[in-house]
């Protein structure tokens, strides 16, 4: 599986710390920027990395900002896309299990890193269930 990772300013540094997590996991990773701190535009990076995911270049992607809603909205635009915004662990796996998010959106300035990556790695590893899930994703996702 390839993941695109992307984000504003605002998540520069910890999409640094995520990209270098995964690849010490031997993730394949694709980034579609910010490359520093100097402030940009959240939806630039969002757009980036939902292509390479329509594209099917990616199959899944981590976006982050300062508060993830950014990143979120922006990525909730496409109808391919069901990006989650997630807070925690429990969240992350939700996200997958039930709603089959292929595009987790995290906050910078609101997660720990250890939290963060705690999250990449659930989410990450959690399949989605299907059953009575696929039926409600039908509805508004292609």
């Amino acid at each position: 599986m390839k993941i695109v990772v992307a984000a504003d300013h605002g998540g520069y540094e910890l999409k640094q710390k995520i990209k270098a997590h995964l690849a010490d996991k031997g993730v394949d990773l694709v980034d579609e920027g910010c490359f520093s701190g100097e402030s940009v535009d959240y939806p630039d990076f969002a757009n980036k990395a939902v292509a390479k995911i329509v594209g099917g270049d990616c199959q899944r992607g981590v976006l982050i900002c300062g508060t993830g809603i950014g990143m979120s909205i922006v990525a909730n635009r496409n109808m391919a896309i069901r990006a989650a915004l997630c807070h925690d662990v429990h969240t992350a796996r939700m996200s997958r299990e039930h709603n089959d998010a292929n595009v987790l959106c995290l906050g910078a300035r609101i997660l720990s890193v250890d939290d963060a990556l705690a999250m990449v790695d659930t989410w990450l590893e959690t399949e989605f269930s299907g059953g009575r899930h696929q039926r409600r994703i039908e509805k508004f996702s292609r």
